[in-house]
């Protein structure tokens, strides 16, 4: 009766200090909030308890993501399983916008203009330069000279569309050989690369991709044909009441807030 063949998980990272604060964080590095960390926690627990085992861990090279897998596997007891690291795997890159936060944004630009920045497939927001206060942080930073294309060709702003063209060439040589050889593989990454992933698996077009809203540390289930096409919608796996309201949450990160 099933056509299933596959089993993939994608999983926006556990919050970070900035998630908490509602700032753009994008390629600035920061560790997960306490909450994050207890929704790795809870969502290694989770998976464990549904009887999941991976064979293989894909991340950011950013460490909120990388610290989640850790944090996911710890609580599986499945420590072993190996973890791989590319900056193809990367959150968006806010360009300018970076270390900004949403709401004053939105007070000061409109709530559509901010929308279609976060949400906007192929909507670039304005680049970041030197005179930008976390520039020299993002790409004085070592982990960018471990790249596989030179530091200076780095982005420096994107779309949506822009990071799944920089990862789909990852995406095709090195994660799906490992699926086809029937490994169940875990994308520990963030909410907008693994939006960009989902548009292209689900076929979603470019105004429904700006409606789909993945929140922190909730595993995401994708049930896959032998052509990784998907067989059944995907499932946001855990309680669904919470889940709805952790969706709400992160739509109205990017709603105005008036100054009481």
């Amino acid at each position: 009766m099933s056509n299933v063949k596959y089993k993939l998980f994608l999983l926006r990272h556990g919050e970070g200090a900035w998630n908490k604060e509602n700032r753009f964080c994008s390629w600035v590095d920061q560790k997960l909030s306490e909450d994050g960390v207890k929704e790795a926690q809870d969502c290694g627990k989770l998976l464990k308890e549904q009887g999941y085992k991976f064979d293989l861990v894909y991340t950011s090279i950013l460490s909120r993501s990388i610290q989640t897998a850790w944090l996911v596997l710890e609580a599986m007891g499945q420590e072993w399983v190996p973890v791989v690291k590319s900056w193809r795997l990367n959150e968006r890159h806010y360009g300018s916008l970076i270390g900004l936060n949403r709401a004053e944004m939105a007070l000061q630009h409109g709530e559509e203009k901010v929308k279609l920045w976060r949400r906007g497939y192929d909507v670039t927001p304005p680049q970041i330069d030197e005179s930008h206060p976390y520039f020299l942080e993002i790409y004085n930073d070592r982990r960018y000279t471990t790249c596989d294309v030179p530091k200076e060709t780095l982005p420096r702003a994107e779309s949506l569309k822009e990071v799944l063209d920089r990862l789909l060439p990852y995406w095709e040589s090195t994660v799906v050989p490992e699926i086809k050889k029937d490994k169940t593989v875990l994308i520990s990454a963030h909410g907008n690369s693994c939006r960009a992933l989902l548009k292209h698996l689900e076929g979603i077009s470019d105004e429904e991709i700006a409606n789909v809203t993945l929140p922190t540390g909730i595993p995401v289930l994708l049930e896959l044909d032998e052509n990784l096409r998907p067989v059944n919608p995907r499932q946001l796996l855990g309680d669904q009441a919470k889940i709805q309201a952790a969706i709400k949450k992160v739509e109205d990160q990017g709603k105005a807030k008036s100054s009481t």
